[in-house]
């Protein structure tokens, strides 16, 4: 066998960790960073770029019109951080989510999942339940129905015929 000095083969000492601690390995075609904080960063400096053509092209046309331009849109500045390129979250969250757990039966609690029947009064009911009489339905089906057939059925009206 050939000795690693003549094949001129060296074997990596591991593998290499993120760049950012994030815990997950990274690559030397990443810049040692792995897939997401590499993506993140590529992204930051899309957006970066953007920004500055999009105020180069703000200052050149307030110079074509010769207008002067607020003072605001000069002074915008573009800030990218190498060291934490993961989004941070806000501060103060928005409203937090319910947390919405299993779907269960109005009448007995019986989680019903993907079996649920919902019926017309707006509620989800299981398999014993779905019936109208075996969960006191409050919908008033009678009315709805007249109301169906009135619609489906307009009155029609002869003319009167004129007596000799």
């Amino acid at each position: 066998m050939e000795s690693s000095k003549e094949t001129g083969y060296q074997p990596r000492e591991g593998p290499i960790l993120c760049i950012n601690n994030c815990g997950f390995f990274g690559s030397a075609a990443t810049m040692n960073m792995c897939s997401k904080c590499h993506k993140d960063m590529v992204l930051k400096q899309q957006q970066a770029q953007f920004a500055a053509a999009s105020i180069e092209n703000m200052v050149n046309s307030s110079i074509k019109q010769k207008e002067p331009l607020p003072a605001d849109a000069v002074t915008v500045e573009v800030e990218l951080k190498l060291d934490s390129p993961r989004p941070t979250p806000d501060p103060v969250p928005s409203e937090p989510k319910p947390k919405e757990g299993p779907s269960r039966c109005t009448t007995c609690r019986k989680r019903v999942g993907l079996t649920g029947f919902s019926c017309k009064c707006g509620n989800l009911f299981c398999s014993v339940h779905r019936y109208s009489d075996k969960h006191e339905c409050p919908f008033d089906y009678r009315s709805a129905a007249q109301d169906a057939i009135a619609k489906a059925n307009p009155l029609v009206k002869a003319d009167k015929l004129d007596k000799i």
